[in-house]
C-alpha cells in the first residue's frame, strides 16, 4: 500500500463495558452481516450483565444463531420506544476478550476495505469457534494451561555475515517500517530469526507474526523457526495458521496465539487478523507476492494490514523481498519506509548467469532448445538438479479440431477446458467443470483432435522422452518429477515431493510458480523458463512486474549452496526461452538489475497515471447477463455525479472482466481512480449508501462488491 495510510478509527482503547446504567444491559454485537445487506453492522441485544468490548458471544438472528463479538458503540442511536431486544444466547466467557488493539485492526479493515465490522470479525475468527459451546471451549482452554517446559537449549544461531549484522543493528536502532531488499540466497530468513529472537528475549510477553504468501512455503520456514525457538520456549511457542489446517488445528493454534502461549505465529494472509495481544515484531516475507491480497469475500491486503497493525501496536515491521513491489520501492524513495540492502549471497555464492535463447532462431515446434537440453543433460550426469518452470498446469491449454475449428471451450465460462492427459479429462480451471476427453470432434466427427500449447504435464512427458538415455552418476536413469496443484492435492503429497527433491531422488523438476520461490534446494544448479513471453502481452499493467519477480525468484533457486557448487565445479545458470530477447525486462534480468527495472517501470507508470501515483478501487457486478451487470454499474456512476466528494475522482466506463463469464455468471467492472488515498476513501464512503439504493432497483444483479487497491484489473 503506497502512500500514507488513513488514520486509525477512534475505537475505544479501554475495554469499557458496553452497557446502560441500570436494568437489562444493551449490548452491541458485531455479527456476520454484509455491509450492503442493510441489516446493519452492529446489532443490539440485551444481557443481564455488562459485557466488555471484545467478548465473544452467540446471538439469535432470524432463525439462526450466530457467533458475534461485543463492540463499543459510543455513538449508537437511541432505541425507538417500544422496541424489544432479543437476549444474547450465550457468552463464551471462558475466552479472554479480544483486546482493544485487535478491535482497532478490525475496525480499520472494515472501514478501509468497505466491509462491515461483522464481516471482518467472521473472517478473522476460526470456523471451529462458531461450533463450540462455552463448556467445550472451556475444556480446550483448560488443556492449554499446562506450563510449557523447554526441553533443551535453543539451537545456536548461524554466524551472521557483515551485511546481516549491519541490517540487524539498523532494525534494532530504528522504528521502521523496513524494506529488506536482499538478493535470493542473501540470508533474509536469518535476519528474520535474529529480529524475532531479540524481541522475544527483551519481553517475556512478546509475540511475533511472520507472514508468507503461500501454504507450500510454510513447512520449511516453520521448521526453521521451530528448531530455533521451540527448545527455548516450549512446544506451543511456534504455531502456524493457514487454510491447509483442519478446523481443529486452526482453532488450537488460534487459541494459543490469543492466550499468549504461542510466541510466534507463522502463516498465510489469514494470520494477519489473528489475536496477538503481545505483538512486537511483524515479518512479511516475499512482500511483493500478489497472494497477500484476498480475492474472495472481504478483499483485504495482508501486507498492508500488517503495516497498519505494526504501526498501531508500536511493533517492528520488516518487509522482505529480492524483488520488492513497486509500491514498496516507491515508498522507500518517498522516505516512508527504510530500505535495507543485502546484495550478496551467503558464503560468497554467485548469482546465476542468465542465458537468453532466441526462439525466433529455433524451429517453430521447439519445446526445448538443443543447448538447454544439453545443459540439463550435463547436470544430470554430474548429480545436480534442474528446475523447468512453466506457469500452466495440465497437458495442453486447449484441444482443437483442424477441420471445423471446434475448441474445448467450457460451457459455463469464457475459458477453455484444459486437457489433463493422465486422467483423460477436460477440466475448467475456473469453475472446476470437467468431462471425459472426446474420442473425436463433437461437431464434425474428425478423429484427429490436436492438443494446442504446452502444460507442465506435457513438459514432463517430453523431458522423459528426450532424456531417456541420460544416466545419473550411479548409473540409474534420470528421474523427472512434476510439482503443481494437480500433484500436491493429497494430504502429505507436498511434503513428500519436497523431501524427494532434497534427498536427491529427483534430477529434473517441472513445476509452476509454486516451486519458483522460497525453496532452498541444495543441489539445484540450473533453472529454465521455457515460455514466459505471454505475460508481456497482458493488458494488466502489473504483468511485467510480476513476470520479472517470478523469473528472478526462480533464478534464485539455482546455486544457493556455495560449498556444493565449489565441490561440483559448477556454475549456476538461468535459461530463458523467448521470442523477445532484446526486451528491456529480459535485459534487466540478465544483469540482475532490479533497481534499473523498477526505475523504468515507475517512470512508465507515472507517465501513464498508474499506481502508485494514483489510487484505485473496482466496483464489480455479477449478473445472469452482461447487459444487466453493466446497467447496475452505469446507474451507480450516474448516482455518483451528485456527490461533492466526486471532485478529483475519475470513474471509468463499465467493461466486462477479462474472464467475462464464470460458472454461468456474467461479470463486469468499473474502475474508480483518485489522486490521493484520502480522496478515494472519502468518495467511497459517500457513495456506499447510494450503491445500496441502486442495488434495490437492479434486482437482476446477483452480487456486487467494492475492491479497494485491486491487484487484478
Amino acid at each position: 500500500m503506497a502512500g500514507k495510510l488513513p488514520t486509525k478509527l477512534s475505537t475505544e482503547k479501554s475495554n469499557l463495558p458496553v452497557t446502560l446504567p441500570a436494568g437489562p444491559h444493551v449490548i452491541h454485537i458485531a455479527v456476520h452481516t454484509p455491509l450492503h445487506s442493510q441489516v446493519g453492522s452492529l446489532l443490539s441485544y440485551t444481557h443481564d450483565q455488562p459485557l466488555p468490548a471484545g467478548t465473544v458471544v452467540r446471538v439469535p438472528l432470524g432463525q439462526r444463531e450466530l457467533m458475534g463479538v461485543a463492540w463499543a458503540a459510543p455513538h449508537a442511536a437511541a432505541l425507538p420506544p417500544g422496541v424489544v431486544l432479543r437476549p444474547v444466547a450465550e457468552v463464551l466467557d471462558a475466552l479472554p476478550p479480544l483486546d482493544a488493539a485487535w478491535q482497532r485492526l478490525v475496525a480499520f479493515a472494515a472501514r478501509y476495505y468497505q466491509r462491515s465490522v461483522g464481516e471482518i470479525v467472521h473472517t478473522a475468527l476460526p470456523p471451529a469457534l462458531r461450533k463450540l459451546t462455552g463448556v467445550q471451549l472451556n475444556r480446550r482452554l483448560q488443556a492449554k494451561k499446562k506450563p510449557q517446559v523447554a526441553t533443551q537449549d535453543a539451537e545456536n544461531s548461524v554466524a551472521l555475515t557483515a551485511e546481516q549484522v549491519s541490517v540487524c543493528q539498523q532494525i534494532a536502532q530504528h522504528p521502521g517500517p523496513f524494506l529488506l531488499y536482499g538478493s535470493t540466497g542473501s540470508g533474509k530468513t536469518e535476519v528474520y530469526l535474529h529480529s524475532v529472537a531479540q524481541a522475544l528475549q527483551a519481553d517475556p510477553q512478546a509475540q511475533a507474526l511472520v507472514l508468507v504468501p503461500e501454504i507450500n512455503l510454510t513447512p520449511q520456514l516453520l521448521a526453521r523457526f521451530e528448531r530455533r525457538f521451540v527448545p527455548q520456549f516450549g512446544p506451543q511457542a511456534v504455531v502456524s495458521l493457514h487454510s491447509g489446517l483442519t478446523e481443529a488445528q486452526r482453532l488450537k493454534h488460534w487459541l494459543a496465539a490469543h492466550t499468549g502461549q504461542a510466541r510466534i505465529v507463522l502463516g498465510t494472509r489469514m494470520a494477519v487478523l489473528a489475536s496477538l495481544p503481545g505483538l512486537k515484531v511483524v515479518v512479511v516475507d516475499e512482500e511483493h507476492d500478489p497472494s497477500f491480497k484476498q480475492e474472495e469475500g472481504a478483499r483485504y491486503s495482508a501486507r498492508d494490514l500488517a503495516l497498519w497493525r505494526g504501526r498501531d501496536a508500536g511493533a517492528k515491521v520488516i518487509l522482505g523481498s529480492a524483488t520488492p513491489s513497486l509500491e514498496s520501492w516507491y515508498a522507500c524513495q518517498q522516505g516512508r519506509y527504510q530500505r535495507l540492502d543485502m546484495p550478496s549471497r551467503v558464503a560468497a555464492a554467485a548469482l546465476p548467469a542468465v542465458h537468453l535463447v532466441n526462439l525466433r532462431q529455433q524451429p517453430k515446434s521447439t519445446v526445448f532448445a538443443p543447448a538447454l537440453l544439453q545443459a540439463i543433460t550435463e547436470r544430470i550426469q554430474r548429480g545436480e538438479q534442474s528446475l523447468v518452470l512453466l506457469n500452466r498446469r495440465g497437458f495442453a491449454p486447449v484441444l482443437w479440431c483442424g477441420d471445423c475449428g471446434w475448441k474445448s471451450d467450457c460451457p459455463h465460462c469464457s475459458a477453455h477446458q484444459v486437457f489433463h492427459k493422465g486422467e483423460r479429462r477436460l477440466r475448467c480451471h475456473h469453475c472446476s467443470a470437467s468431462q471425459a476427453v472426446p474420442r473425436c470432434c463433437p461437431q464434425c466427427g474428425n478423429p484427429d483432435i490436436l492438443a494446442l500449447g504446452h502444460g507442465t504435464e506435457q513438459l514432463q512427458e517430453a523431458l522423459a522422452q528426450q532424456l531417456r538415455n541420460v544416466l545419473r552418476p550411479d548409473g540409474q536413469p534420470a528421474r523427472i518429477a512434476r510439482m503443481d496443484a494437480d500433484t500436491t492435492q493429497g494430504a502429505g503429497q507436498l511434503q513428500e515431493q519436497l523431501a524427494q527433491i532434497h534427498d536427491g531422488s529427483v534430477d529434473v523438476l517441472v513445476g509452476t510458480q509454486m516451486v519458483a520461490k522460497g525453496h532452498d534446494f541444495r543441489r539445484m544448479t540450473l533453472v529454465a523458463a521455457v515460455a514466459p513471453d505471454a505475460a508481456l502481452m497482458s493488458s494488466d499493467f502489473r504483468a511485467p512486474e510480476r513476470l520479472f519477480a517470478l523469473l528472478m525468484q526462480a533464478a534464485g533457486r539455482a546455486g544457493r549452496d556455495a560449498a556444493f557448487m565449489r565441490q561440483q565445479g559448477s556454475q549456476a545458470q538461468m535459461w530463458i526461452q523467448t521470442h523477445q530477447p532484446e526486451h528491456a525486462l529480459y535485459q534487466a534480468l540478465q544483469h540482475h538489475d532490479y533497481p534499473g527495472f523498477a526505475r523504468q517501470q515507475l517512470q512508465e507508470r507515472q507517465q501513464a497515471g498508474m499506481p502508485p501515483f494514483v489510487f484505485q478501487a473496482l466496483v464489480r457486478s455479477d449478473a445472469k447477463t452482461q447487459d444487466d451487470a453493466q446497467k447496475f454499474l452505469h446507474a451507480a456512476a450516474q448516482q455518483a455525479q451528485q456527490l461533492p466528494a466526486l471532485a478529483g475522482v475519475f470513474i471509468y466506463p463499465p467493461i466486462p472482466l477479462a474472464m467475462q463469464r464464470v460458472a454461468n455468471v456474467e461479470r463486469a467492472q468499473m474502475l474508480i481512480e483518485a489522486p490521493s488515498r484520502s480522496a478515494l476513501q472519502k468518495f467511497l464512503h459517500a457513495w456506499q449508501p447510494l450503491l445500496h439504493q441502486v442495488r434495490q432497483q437492479h434486482r437482476a444483479v446477483v452480487r456486487w462488491l467494492i475492491d479497494v487497491d485491486p491487484q487484478n484489473l
